[in-house]
């Protein structure tokens, strides 16, 4: 595992010892930042089920200005830290052991504003859709965040949900990858006249 692509390109990446997690593959990673960007102009990144922070570290090194590493195992925490250290993004990261709804809170707490979301829950859970929900009530989204959800090729998310709306899906074997818009709809629109609620 390693860099694909920008500042940090070539750098060998850790992985966790194990089996509990599955790191995306650099043919995949490459494959979703080829569709999501594949370079950016700042802004900031969750990775909400680390890992090896290899999806959110490649943002990084793309051009995000900040990300967010979340995963509740210590051996995750302990190689996230490690690959920043490796590829030099200690100053841009923020890196918490806590599992992914205290997460949310937490960040919300703290008015945190997403411009792009990589989650890749492990694929026993199938809460990829309720996760980015509780991120649109927790108001913790830019208009025009984009959210990458990795799961098992076999399930099924809905192509739009809340103000979610499917960009592109592609199967890579037993992984699945969807791309998701966040459009914010217009509040003031949606909400009726003050007139229309007279008797």
């Amino acid at each position: 595992m390693r860099v694909v692509a920008g500042e940090a390109k070539g750098r060998p990446l850790k992985a966790v010892p194990g089996s509990g997690t599955r790191p995306t593959t650099d043919k995949v990673k490459e494959a979703i930042f080829s569709m999501i960007g594949p370079f950016f102009e700042g802004g900031t990144a969750l990775d909400l089920f680390a890992g090896t922070g290899g999806l959110a570290i490649e943002a990084l090194s793309r051009g995000m200005e900040r990300a967010v590493f979340v995963d509740a195992d210590a051996k995750s925490i302990e190689v996230v830290k490690s690959n920043l250290k490796a590829t030099g993004f200690e100053g841009k990261a923020e890196v918490y052991r806590n599992d992914a709804q205290r997460a949310l809170k937490a960040l919300a707490k703290r008015e945190t504003k997403l411009d792009l979301v990589f989650l890749d829950p492990p694929y026993r859970m199938k809460n990829g859709a309720e996760l980015m929900l509780k991120m649109e009530e927790a108001g913790l989204l830019e208009a025009g965040a984009v959210v990458v959800l990795e799961y098992e090729s076999s399930y099924e998310y809905p192509e739009s949900f809340g103000a979610f709306a499917l960009r592109r899906k592609a199967v890579y074997g037993e992984t699945a990858v969807s791309i998701y818009d966040w459009t914010p709809k217009d509040r003031e629109e949606s909400q009726p006249a003050e007139e229309d609620l007279e008797p």
